[in-house]
């Protein structure tokens, strides 16, 4: 294990300390740090993209194993730090430390150079960027293979979620269009320096080669984000407040040529059945990529 001391020390010694306001908590855990690195997998041929790199707890890991990382870092003082940390392998050009804003970032003048290689993401989010940052990397039109990422763990149960339950919802089916999620590991608070206020979980998103369903994704996500907008009323009745449907018969009639019950929930139907319904809804059918 890291020894918390040792990552204080580092801190005071380059004048560094947490920023609460960039979500700042450096992982200390040895065994969760090989769980990220088994998890993600870096390999000879890969271009692995790290996102919030810190003290470089597992840049080393990933540099070492590895042809190129690119650690995007927010904090100008960890940059430096990083900058000093790792001056031979930037020298050697397996390591490059950006300075920027993921949120901001031109990724595809970032990683685009890189596209020859297998694209791979590494990431210790902060809690409040969690989702735009996973929904900006998976729609951004780079061939990333994988996202390995440190969330909320309340945000990876949503994610990871099935059915029925009440974790399931708008942001599983947006991730579950694009990649197969997994929880790889569960993180407890004092694997971390400082301690975060909730536990994290580390997720494995693998990339669908192409979009699991071929429905017109503009208006598969109208109609999901309907449904679980009202998730307690019928999907009848929450479709038919957003406007959707010549009226409730008729949305009733198009749930039952779907194969679904005209009483049904949104939250009872995966990424098939809303792909299904929406091309119903157009007048279409859906296709599955099986």
């Amino acid at each position: 294990m890291v020894c918390i001391t040792n990552v204080r020390l580092l801190l005071a010694r380059h004048g560094l300390s947490p920023r609460k306001n960039l979500g700042q908590n450096f992982l200390i855990d040895e065994h969760v740090l090989q769980k990220i690195m088994n998890a993600a997998s870096p390999g000879a041929g890969d271009c692995v993209l790290e996102i919030g790199p810190g003290l470089g707890a597992l840049t080393r890991g990933l540099v070492d194993a590895a042809d190129k990382v690119l650690a995007v870092e927010l904090d100008k003082g960890m940059v430096d730090f990083l900058s000093v940390e790792f001056n031979e392998q930037i020298r050697s050009q397996t390591l490059e430390i950006i300075h920027n804003d993921i949120l901001k970032a031109d990724l595809l003048t970032l990683v685009g150079p890189y596209r020859h290689m297998r694209l791979k993401v590494v990431a210790n989010l902060p809690y409040y960027i969690t989702t735009p940052v996973i929904m900006r990397l998976l729609e951004c039109g780079l061939p990333f293979e994988s996202h390995t990422v440190m969330i909320q763990k309340e945000v990876a149960q949503r994610i990871t979620a099935v059915p029925g339950t009440k974790d399931y919802g708008a942001l599983t089916l947006a991730i579950a269009y694009h990649a197969a999620a997994e929880i790889v590991a569960n993180v407890p608070v004092n694997a971390f320096v400082p301690r975060p206020e909730v536990d994290s979980a580390v997720i494995r998103l693998t990339m669908h080669s192409r979009p699991l369903v071929s429905a017109d994704k503009d208006s598969l996500f109208r109609i999901i984000h309907a449904a679980f907008a009202q998730r307690r009323k019928t999907l009848v009745n929450a479709l038919f407040s957003a406007g959707m449907g010549e009226s409730k018969e008729h949305l009733s009639d198009t749930l039952i040529k779907c194969g679904l019950r005209p009483d049904i929930r949104g939250e009872a139907l995966d990424i098939h059945a809303f792909a299904r319904l929406a091309e119903a809804l157009q007048g279409g059918r859906a296709c599955l990529h099986l």
